[in-house]
């Protein structure tokens, strides 16, 4: 069989990693600082029938403090990512980092890695500081990865607001922190608006399948918007199983999102092996989950798949 398309994977290179810790970063959305390279991926992957990982910085990214720093760390890491992609041909890709919330610079660093790099899209988290997606200062990125029909992996972050002692964001926060950019991508219509855009929100969209109607019917109230026009947008969304492809959450997910709009992601090496393990199980006969509705995605990987 062909393997599985992971588009929800991360890397530490170990530049990354130090630069985290220098910052007092050791446990980014509460979990400790996995080991990772790019070997051990590779090996992860053979252990799990995963074909290609499509590679990203998680959660805080690369602006942190008064994001000196931002321009250059994005720019080694998104080499550093384009650079293995070239060196293990079909095993891995790029959603390259950018530098949110400085939007000038995250603009530059978009079209370099999209035209330059031939990154496979980017990856822009939930809110940077409490700016979230959606917000109209965003647009002029939104033009630039609509004109290039960009794919863009919404990836959460730590909550604007302190943290409940107890409670990892990982476990719950980083679910809300999808579904409040999910809300105003659709209130500020940029669905519709970047047509060109193509989102993949993370760990199944958070709470956006189970609470659609909800949220639908806030934005109805907000905007006067057609109400199944609104639960278009929201279904229109490309969702990863990541964390997610739980007895519970997987059916609601697929009764929910699009038809080829359900992809697979594995969340390494923030998500253990054991993890990795529960939550490929359910999903592991579906061919369209594990690698036919990502090629429609990105089509470079239909012409360099290769069998496991």
């Amino acid at each position: 069989m062909t393997g599985h398309i992971d588009v929800h994977t991360h890397m530490i290179p170990t530049g990354y990693a130090q630069w985290l810790r220098d910052h007092g970063v050791h446990a980014p959305g509460g979990r400790e600082l996995p080991e990772w390279s790019p070997d051990l991926a590779l090996e992860l992957m053979g252990r799990h029938g995963i074909a290609t990982a499509i590679l990203s910085l998680s959660t805080p990214g690369v602006h942190l403090d008064d994001g000196a720093d931002a321009p250059a760390l994005a720019r080694g890491m998104n080499e550093f990512g384009a650079e293995l992609v070239k060196d293990h041909p079909g095993r891995f890709g790029l959603f390259a980092t950018l530098t949110l919330p400085d939007v000038d610079t995250a603009l530059a660093e978009a079209v370099y890695a999209l035209d330059e790099l031939s990154a496979d899209g980017v990856i822009l988290l939930a809110n940077s500081r409490g700016l979230y997606l959606g917000e109209p200062s965003l647009d002029p990125l939104m033009t630039v990865l609509d004109e290039r029909s960009a794919v863009v992996l919404v990836h959460p972050a730590d909550l604007p607001g302190p943290a409940v002692p107890g409670i990892p964001p990982f476990a719950a926060d980083f679910l809300l922190d999808t579904t409040r950019a999910a809300f105003n991508l659709v209130r500020h219509n940029v669905p519709r608006r970047f047509p060109g855009i193509r989102f993949i929100l993370g760990h199944a969209g958070g709470f956006v399948p189970y609470a659609a109607h909800r949220l639908a019917l806030s934005v109805f109230a907000q905007t006067g918007r057609d109400l199944d026009e609104v639960l278009d947008d929201l279904a229109g969304f490309f969702f990863d199983t990541a964390m997610s492809a739980s007895p519970a959450a997987l059916p609601s997910l697929l009764a929910f999102a699009k038809p080829g709009h359900v992809l697979y992601g594995s969340d390494w090496p923030f998500a253990p092996e054991p993890a990795v393990a529960y939550f490929t199980a359910p999903i592991q006969d579906s061919e369209d989950i594990g690698h036919h509705n990502a090629r429609t995605l990105f089509p470079r990987l239909t012409r360099s798949s290769r069998p496991l």
